[in-house]
């Protein structure tokens, strides 16, 4: 179901269950079918301003202003109870249906104005000293709540608002892996926003808070795919611009194979040829855009471009690009009477990141590059080329037949997808669009007889739905991005990093903190 559909079948029910409630309270129950109208009686039966259902038309806002006009109807019947607030906030069509069909649910006036003029006999009768109708006002308090509902409350608040922070504004996000070593740090802490690219609003209805995907300790996923709305986004404060790193969903993470140490892509796996002998599909887990693994690179190139490598040197349409200040390639040092690993780290070069360190391998920047070579006497250091793949069906396209020679050094040149152009398309370059047409835009896409058959009819061209971006790792020999997995839809993106708020040395609080690091901009060349 789409998510503009949901509101309106919600806003349907909503005004229906009003009606009875309008007409309890003396209203004209027609007011409760009328937009904007039935909002704004709405608020003047709970003792509020008329100016304040226009707060419902303020995004993020009205989500807190609902549920306080929910639970403010509801007391305004009676109905003081937590389970009555509860259901209000939650199933609020229904618990104003219920309690306008209940003959015994009176309406007894604005809530707001009872509590306060309730609140005011207490503060008088404490002025005065009048204990005996202190106790009483106290004892028959019809507002007052225990000290367990009040902790209930508080909590649940809490995590309500927790949630919904992290769902629709920010969210903190820790690096796991070396991929952008040099400007994001395995054990760098990051708040990420998720308005500047345009809030996308949840596609999973049913989660545990403030968990991604998988549940602690037991192993299982945190959420029920089904039932699940239409993607949708709010409009964007800026557009995603070339050279940042965006945070989004890995797009070859709808069928993954857990395990302890990461999450594999089934896809890749297969295609490799790296499945285990007798692998059963019920090892695959199965997920929705919105709750695949988060990964975080750089954006290289923007819809409508032309990106290609040439000798590891980025070119976006025919021009060399700046590259970031540390990016990092595999170098091997040789000489200088062994390796100084002391030294080495006191570079800020990650010494156990690459398996044959002690053979003389690191990932280094050019900086890095520079100084090592300073140390003189016999000492080198060389690049050393990407080693071929177990597969050929490795990079992406991941169609050599077609697309010969291409490695993570030299690839392309390849055209980045935009929203409404349109490609030719054959059995020749198909590959590179396959992803694209079947999974990520919801076509059915096979190649026979020498045709692309797309929905069941032979097609030369197609028109893209959406933007797609290509993204890469500044630890070029040492992460899996677009050179792997090929394009990152534009319904994929999650937001935009925007600065360190803490950072562990190589990912360890044993090893100490990266004092220098904390505060410090996630998005720097």
């Amino acid at each position: 179901m789409g998510f503009t559909l949901f509101l309106i079948i919600f806003y349907i029910l909503l005004s229906l269950s009003l009606y009875k409630i309008f007409q309890k309270a003396g209203v004209d129950p027609k007011k409760a079918l009328i937009p904007g109208v039935n909002f704004v009686e709405w608020a003047k039966l709970i003792g509020r301003k008329s100016w304040w259902a226009a707060l419902l038309l303020l995004p993020i806002v009205n989500f807190f202003i609902f549920a306080g006009m929910c639970v403010d109807l509801v007391r305004s019947f009676g109905k003081y109870g937590f389970g009555d607030s509860f259901l209000a906030v939650v199933v609020a069509p229904l618990k104003f249906f219920l309690v306008g069909n209940n003959a015994n649910d009176k309406y007894l006036g604005p809530t707001l104005e009872a509590e306060g003029a309730y609140n005011l006999k207490i503060r008088e009768a404490q002025e005065s000293g009048e204990k005996y109708k202190l106790k009483k006002l106290l004892d028959n308090n019809p507002y007052k709540k225990s000290s367990a509902r009040e902790w209930a409350e508080a909590i649940i608040f809490a995590v309500f608002a927790a949630a919904f922070i992290r769902m629709f504004l920010i969210e903190a996000y820790k690096i796991p892996t070396s991929s952008m070593e040099g400007s994001l740090k395995v054990g760098d802490f990051l708040f990420v926003s998720k308005a500047h690219y345009g809030i996308r609003m949840p596609q999973t209805v049913f989660m545990v808070p403030l968990l991604h995907n998988r549940l602690p300790f037991i192993n299982k996923e945190s959420y029920f795919s089904s039932p699940s709305f239409d993607y949708f986004r709010l409009p964007a404060m800026e557009s995603i611009d070339k050279n940042e790193p965006i945070v989004f969903n890995y797009p070859e993470g709808g069928k993954v194979i857990v395990t302890a140490s990461r999450n594999w892509s089934y896809n890749q796996l297969k295609r490799t040829g790296e499945l285990p002998p007798n692998f059963r599909m019920d090892k695959v887990t199965e997920r929705p855009v919105d709750k695949k693994d988060h990964y975080i690179k750089r954006c290289i190139a923007t819809p409508g471009d032309s990106m290609q490598i040439i000798n590891r040197q980025v070119y976006i349409n025919g021009q060399p690009v700046k590259n970031p200040t540390n990016l990092q390639y595999l170098y091997r040092i040789k000489g200088g009477g062994g390796i100084n690993m002391k030294k080495l780290d006191e570079m800020g070069v990650s010494v156990k990141e690459h398996p044959n360190a002690s053979s003389g391998f690191f990932f280094l920047n050019e900086q890095q590059v520079e100084k090592i070579k300073a140390w003189g006497g016999d000492v080198t250091v060389e690049v050393v080329p990407p080693a071929t793949p177990r597969s050929p069906n490795h990079v992406f396209p991941h169609d050599p037949a077609n697309f010969p020679g291409w490695t993570v050094d030299d690839f392309g040149p390849i055209y980045v997808p935009k929203a409404g152009a349109t490609v030719d398309i054959s059995p020749k370059n198909i590959a590179l669009y396959k992803a694209i047409i079947g999974e990520y835009e919801g076509n059915t896409l096979e190649v026979k007889g020498g045709n692309v058959i797309i929905n069941g009819n032979p097609a030369t061209t197609y028109t893209f739905k959406q933007d797609y971006y290509w993204a890469m790792g500044d630890n070029r020999h040492n992460s899996e991005d677009s050179r792997i997995w090929g394009f990152v839809p534009h319904d994929h993106i999650v937001g935009k990093p925007l600065f360190i708020w803490f950072s562990t040395k190589n990912g360890s609080i044993a090893n100490g903190i990266n004092w220098d690091r904390l505060f410090t901009s996630a998005y720097k060349m």
